[in-house]
């Protein structure tokens, strides 16, 4: 640590107060870390059920317990919708949702929204650090003119830093704690006390050159899974032409002990990154006069695994003379993967609206998401996971497995079913009743 960093001793003290600004799937972890290690913790959220459910020490995410936010609370951990609390905050920490808008351009709003509730606090001493994943140049752009326009000096007054998140739910093998942080700091004392700050709750910290250094790292860490999956999204169609199991090839392929890396099919992108982060960077892209031709293909595949799968359901009823149109349709999981209760951008929801608009009666079943509504992207459902009985499974004209949550009994599932389309490769042994997808 830096003695002579104007913040060292608050954090040698551990005095520092920690403000985490979005308590969602990345928030939420940080201020358990933090408030784990001895800092006085303060959560803001504008979604006060959030903030009702943590005052009343109940989690509402699948994989962290209503133990732990107990916990959390019994160290002191505030949660509010109050952003005037926000000055009382030695550090604060930006975790707040970067979607598409309606054109899949970025749309940062919630982050403009975030500054502006913010902007009347702020004060000399403190630490901004954006987490959220966005284009390269949203700090410098964003960030350092409010604070010049309130009269603060970055890496004076108010220390700037970008830190993307990494956070990987349902993960077993990396956790907050001994996932690297990647740090960029706007000048080099903001990047000493982006150091400072995460050196508390990570085991490796990873300084970078520059702010915009550290948002670029972050896509091309998620541009990177996205491009690879939408190869093997790709070997799966041609695997299946062939009358190969992709699994199996990927599967050998595994057991080169280098230059390969296994990445999984499935029925198409989802979650609040990797569907997400190519457009970030194509869109800024654009402005430097460059068209990122090989992501943009790779989005193009993915995007097309929703209706691959429709095909090849509608094939496989055919395949017992049935139409799609007035079929009963069981989808397993609506989850985004398995084992966690997320469904932001799931193949399902495409999926779903699909096959209802083919004259499908559609119902779902999912252990970690037992009703949702959604509107976005001119998809509309508003849906209660169904028990999965014998007689669901029995009475079902089609079983998809879009997600393979590990708590489901496949052997009962396959024994049960008249058909199933399992677009995971999670009955692996062929079956006359199971059609990959």
């Amino acid at each position: 640590m830096d003695d002579k960093h104007p913040l060292s001793d608050l954090f040698k003290n551990k005095n520092a107060v920690i403000g985490i600004i979005g308590l969602g799937y990345v928030g939420l972890p940080l201020a358990i870390r933090y408030s784990e290690e001895g800092f006085k913790v303060v959560g803001f959220d504008i979604d006060k059920s959030k903030v009702d459910r943590l005052q009343h020490k109940q989690s509402y995410i699948a994989h962290i317990s209503d133990a732990s936010i107990a916990q959390l609370h019994n160290s002191g951990f505030e949660s509010t919708t109050d952003f005037a609390k926000t000055a009382s905050c030695d550090a604060l920490i930006i975790c707040v949702p970067t979607p598409l808008d309606r054109f899949r351009d970025p749309d940062i709003s919630y982050i403009k929204n975030t500054l502006l509730q913010i902007k009347a606090h702020l004060r000399s001493g403190q630490i901004i650090s954006l987490e959220s994943t966005t284009y390269p140049g949203t700090t410098d752009e964003e960030i350092i003119p409010l604070i010049v326009e309130k009269g603060f000096i970055p890496g004076k007054d108010i220390f700037v830093v970008f830190s993307p998140e990494r956070e990987d739910p349902g993960r077993k093998d990396f956790n907050t704690q001994t996932t690297p942080k990647v740090v960029g700091g706007h000048t080099q004392a903001c990047l000493t006390a982006g150091i400072m700050l995460y050196n508390q709750i990570v085991h490796k910290v990873v300084p970078v050159s520059s702010t915009r250094a550290a948002e670029m790292t972050k896509l091309l860490e998620n541009i990177h899974r996205a491009v690879n999956i939408g190869l093997v999204n790709e070997m799966k169609i041609v695997c299946d032409k062939m009358g190969l199991d992709v699994h199996e090839i990927i599967d050998a392929a595994a057991t080169k002990p280098f230059g390969f890396v296994p990445y999984r099919p499935g029925p198409g992108l989802g979650g609040h990154c990797i569907p997400i982060d190519p457009f970030y960077l194509t869109w800024k892209a654009r402005e430097f006069g460059v068209h990122t031709r090989f992501i943009e293909l790779a989005g193009e595949i993915n995007s097309h695994m929703p209706t691959y799968v429709i095909e090849k359901i509608i094939l496989a009823l055919n395949s017992h003379k049935k139409s799609v149109s007035g079929a009963n349709i069981l989808l397993l999981g609506v989850a985004y993967k398995k084992n966690v209760d997320d469904y932001r951008e799931s193949p399902s929801l495409v999926l779903i609206d699909a096959l209802e608009k083919l004259g499908a009666t559609v119902q779902y079943h999912d252990p970690y998401i037992p009703a949702f509504k959604h509107q976005e992207h001119g998809i509309v459902i508003d849906a209660k996971s169904i028990e999965l009985t014998s007689s669901a499974l029995s009475s079902a004209d089609c079983i998809v497995i879009a997600t393979d949550h590990d708590q489901l009994d496949y052997l009962e599932i396959q024994k049960s079913a008249k058909l199933i389309v399992d677009c995971r490769g999670r009955i692996r042994s062929k079956h006359d009743n199971v059609v990959r997808a």
